[in-house]
């Protein structure tokens, strides 16, 4: 998302074998090279891909956590989760497993560039690809998602990031009455099933 850079966050999420980010600027992690991008989808390939998650606009879970970032956004995330330092005015919080090593990943920050509810599904791919990951592959998207009191673009895409690690995210840009937000969800493509529903169900819980 053109967002902040989040240089903290993908530095430490690189280092746990996660490049993904909530933020869309043009920075790389430290040490991350470049690589091929995927080439689009055929009409084929998109008619295999899966569909994007039915998010529904809901308050978080009694017992949730909740961080605010200055814009007034609101990220909730539930127990045995822990906030995670990133960039100035954002928010970011990891679930760690027994070997810590990074197995979700969760990221509210403010709308910062060009990206918007028409042509995000295609920014947010582009991002990807400048960041340094590698074949990347949007494999759904939907627009017009309810959130609380607002409206969303959602994207959900695949990647390997630059240790060879395989992720899938969830990337929302949200619009309410007065501000922009992007969050982002993100899990190894191994723990897909265990994570996305909470990965859902935080971003479907976001406040703006």
């Amino acid at each position: 998302m053109g967002t902040a850079t989040c240089r903290t966050a993908r530095a430490v999420l690189a280092g746990a074998l996660l490049g993904a980010c909530g933020c869309g600027g043009s920075s790389r992690p430290p040490g991350a090279a470049g690589g091929s991008a995927a080439a689009p989808q055929s009409s084929t390939e998109a008619s295999r891909a899966p569909r994007f998650p039915s998010l529904s606009a809901a308050a978080a879970p009694v017992g949730w956590t909740s961080t605010r970032i200055a814009t007034g956004a609101v990220l909730f995330y539930p127990p045995g989760w822990q906030r995670e330092r990133g960039d100035r005015g954002t928010a970011s919080t990891v679930l760690l497993g027994a070997d810590h090593a990074i197995i979700g990943y969760l990221n509210l920050t403010p709308r910062q560039s060009s990206e918007t509810l028409a042509n995000w599904p295609r920014f947010r791919i582009e991002h990807n690809r400048r960041e340094g990951e590698r074949a990347v592959t949007r494999e759904a998207f939907a627009r017009n998602v309810h959130f609380r009191r607002a409206r969303g673009s959602c994207v959900r895409d695949s990647y390997t990031t630059v240790s060879g690690a395989r992720f899938i995210e969830l990337a929302c840009i949200v619009r309410g009455a007065a501000t922009e937000s992007v969050i982002v969800g993100a899990t190894p493509s191994s723990q897909w099933a265990r994570v996305s529903p909470v990965l859902e169900r935080a971003i479907s819980a976001l406040h703006t």
